[in-house]
């Protein structure tokens, strides 16, 4: 009878998982939270008005209660904003598109008005109530509750004469379908019909908020592919895997441990798994051990400084008298790169995601590669704000979410695999899955935020 996972665990530790010594790759959450403070505010400064104008909107009004934010939510707050404050409404208001000014570029054409809740670091006009309470040594404005929240909201709004107010509802992106329903009949009745008639609801502007990504966090985010690739060439190597011990899971639980003593944690539940010569995936198991001669996936990701990651690399475990992969395996590695080549050249923006899918496969297919791709945008979320490129089981294109188009500043998981017949191992197909972020720049050209896998990670 196999042993359980924990006693397995316990008994390969020292030779397996090796000693843990936690460290701070990405500096003290202090000073994270600051870097990420500055990231927000040049967001504000300079995406808002952006998109706002684009989408021809001159107020968005977001309102949420605490516990059942908005997806929007986070790209709008500082780090250390946990959760709405019981109820926060967050106006935005364009005052130079409204007035037919032009815009300085300062970012103070749009007011950024909190309704409960605070001024984030300065960056929100926090309205409070007219009454005042005693909070020990001295009286400070007490918070607005309630439907002294509406009452403000409504005179908000009729100080300023929108001509049209965008509201979060969709029935194609999440991230734009966050206003509730009750949130949404509370907000109709206080503004009443004359407010609400100026609703739009378009899927657009929340998206490509949260999905666009200003420069600064392009810079930093090479640090955290860095970091994710030495954790995986240390999880596939002699350090971690001892072949004929070591489980799938045991690579699992090593992943989320060394990341959690890093301080960081991950969007997902990491996944490994085994290819071998002559075995079916059926008859490997869902926990095979790791022997010599087999090829190794993994899919990982970490969140650190509110960005995501998300990766799949690939390694070999050596025979003995072995010092490199056989070469059809080599050559299955190449052929997924050209289907990466071939992604990232028809990934452009002003393309839907299904245009570039339906592109890419008819040249993959040209090429005479066999595969299948199923790209996202990545960023504040691992499967983020976008447009998808294919989905596993949608090879003909995704209606909705695929429809969209892609756009400057947004970063995509080019994530594929295919497979290849090798013949050392009597023509068996070999599946290599990929999956390397991308970040496509303000002008348009896309580039690997670090670098793609080249060469199989090699166990001793």
């Amino acid at each position: 009878m196999r042993r359980s996972l924990l006693v397995l665990v316990a008994a390969v530790a020292p030779a397996v998982l090796g000693a843990q010594s936690p460290t701070r790759p990405f500096g003290t959450l202090r000073e994270q939270a600051a870097l990420q403070q500055r990231w927000l505010e040049r967001r504000l400064v300079t995406v808002l008005p952006m998109l706002m104008r684009k989408h021809g909107v001159d107020m968005w009004i977001i309102p949420m209660r605490e516990y059942n934010e908005d997806p929007t939510f986070s790209s709008l707050v500082a780090p250390t904003t946990f959760a709405a404050r019981r109820r926060t409404i967050y106006v935005f208001f364009d005052r130079c598109a409204a007035g037919g000014r032009a815009d300085p570029g300062d970012g103070s054409c749009i007011e950024r008005i909190a309704l409960g809740g605070t001024t984030q670091g300065g960056l929100y006009e926090a309205h409070r109530a007219a009454a005042s309470v005693d909070a020990g040594a001295e009286a400070r404005r007490a918070e607005l509750v309630g439907d002294e929240q509406w009452n403000a909201l409504r005179q908000i709004v009729e100080q300023r004469n929108p001509r049209v107010i965008q509201i979060n509802v969709s029935r194609t992106f999440a991230f734009a379908d966050g206003l509730t329903a009750g949130e949404r009949d509370g907000m109709t009745e206080a503004l009443g019909a004359r407010w609400a008639a100026r609703f739009r609801s378009t899927d657009a502007l929340p998206v490509e908020f949260i999905a666009t990504r200003v420069a600064e966090e392009a810079e930093y985010y090479p640090r955290l592919q860095e970091l994710v690739w030495s954790l995986t060439q240390r999880m596939f190597s002699s350090e971690v895997i001892r072949p004929g011990v070591t489980r799938t899971s045991d690579l699992v639980w090593w992943w989320r441990q060394t990341v959690n003593d890093l301080g960081l944690t991950t969007w997902f539940q990491p996944s490994i798994t085994v290819q071998r010569r002559g075995a079916t995936a059926a008859q490997l198991g869902e926990d095979p051990i790791i022997q010599r001669g087999d090829v190794l996936h993994c899919d990982v990701g970490i969140v650190a400084l509110g960005l995501a990651t998300d990766t799949q690399h690939n390694g070999y475990v050596l025979l003995p008298g072995e010092t490199q992969p056989p070469a059809g395996l080599q050559q299955a590695l190449r052929n997924a790169n050209r289907l990466q080549d071939i992604t990232m050249e028809e990934l452009r923006p002003g393309r839907t995601g299904n245009e570039v899918l339906a592109s890419a496969l008819a040249r993959m297919r040209s090429e005479g590669i066999t595969g299948t791709l199923y790209s996202h945008p990545i960023g504040k979320h691992g499967h983020g704000a976008g447009p998808l490129v294919g989905r596993w089981d949608a090879q003909d294109g995704v209606p909705g979410s695929g429809e969209a188009r892609v756009v400057a500043n947004m970063w995509y998981s080019i994530e594929l695999q295919a497979s290849t017949p090798v013949p050392e191992w009597g023509g068996q197909l070999v599946r290599m899955a990929q999956e390397e972020d991308a970040i496509i720049g303000p002008d348009g050209r896309i580039r690997w935020a670090l670098r793609r896998q080249s060469n199989l990670f090699l166990v001793q």
